[in-house]
């Protein structure tokens, strides 16, 4: 059973080719893999597999004509998410290693997820090297609420991305945040729980911030796609812009977001870090 493992900005998965849909991917085994000290590590899975073979998954869309691949995101504790902004890009890389884009002139790419269609390309034309943009779709902004750190509250607005965001602007240090545990937040606004962004607002015309992110069935991890998206929305939202492009600078490096009317793009590298193959009696011990 093959495996590869790669990051997008420090946000590491375990990528799982599935093709024909074979793999009994259990939440006790996805927890597993994603264990640092007993699995592999990583913040999340990618099962790689084509949409038709997910017939039978109530949790799937209907495959769409002309879109051959899904991303199956899990989280490190086996929960299942929408979307993963890091993760598509690094989904989109190991279709070009594993020489499954599809043929044709086309330089993007369509993938399904939980979330919806997402388009994706190819900075510079190099499948296999540079950055790798994704159109996120529209950024729907919601309700103001509030996330809780260590008893002090912090304002922000919810965000919906594909998957569910709280967005907190804040003047802050951000390094003095503690992050071990999950924010408090509203559970009737969020009902399926949230990821929580913390992030510097715009200044001096610097076009660039800086962002901390607890995402939720994981913890605090490295980088987040869609919380990236998601903190733009709200720096530019609190800097009474309703579009432009914010560099955000996460732990595990620099994103790029560019927000337009109705909609978002996500720019940024995608690293495949190396490639292996499963013991057979650890995946099957792992029920």
């Amino acid at each position: 059973m093959r495996f590869a493992k790669g990051h997008g900005t420090e946000n590491d998965f375990v990528v799982l080719p599935d093709p024909d849909g074979v793999l009994d991917l259990s939440a006790t085994r996805v927890a597993a893999l994603c264990d640092r000290r007993r699995g592999l590590g990583a913040d999340g899975v990618l099962r790689v597999v084509r949409w038709a073979a997910l017939g039978g998954d109530d949790t799937v869309p209907a495959a769409e004509p002309g879109v051959e691949w899904f991303m199956d995101y899990r989280n490190a504790d086996g929960s299942i998410a929408e979307m993963c902004g890091n993760g598509v890009r690094v989904f989109a890389r190991y279709l070009a290693y594993a020489g499954w884009l599809p043929d044709g002139p086309d330089t993007e790419l369509r993938l399904g997820t939980r979330g919806g269609i997402r388009t994706v390309w190819f900075e510079g034309g190099d499948a296999t090297d540079g950055e790798v943009s994704v159109d996120m779709g529209p950024a729907l902004i919601g309700d103001a609420s509030t996330a809780a750190v260590a008893g002090r509250a912090f304002p922000g607005i919810a965000v919906d991305v594909g998957n569910p965001h709280l967005a907190c602007v804040t003047d802050v240090e951000l390094e003095s945040l503690q992050l071990e545990v999950p924010p408090g937040y509203d559970p009737a606004l969020f009902p399926h729980g949230v990821n929580v962004e913390f992030v510097s607002p715009l200044t001096g015309g610097s076009g660039e911030v800086a962002m901390r992110v607890h995402e939720r069935g994981v913890g605090e991890t490295r980088s987040c796609g869609t919380g990236t998206v998601a903190a733009v929305v709200a720096v530019l939202r609190h800097a009474g812009a309703g579009s432009g492009t914010v560099a955000v600078r996460t732990p595990g490096g620099r994103l790029r977001v560019t927000v337009d009317d109705g909609s978002t793009t996500l720019h940024g590298p995608a690293v495949l870090v190396g490639h292996g193959e499963l013991e057979g009696s650890w995946w099957d011990a792992q029920v």
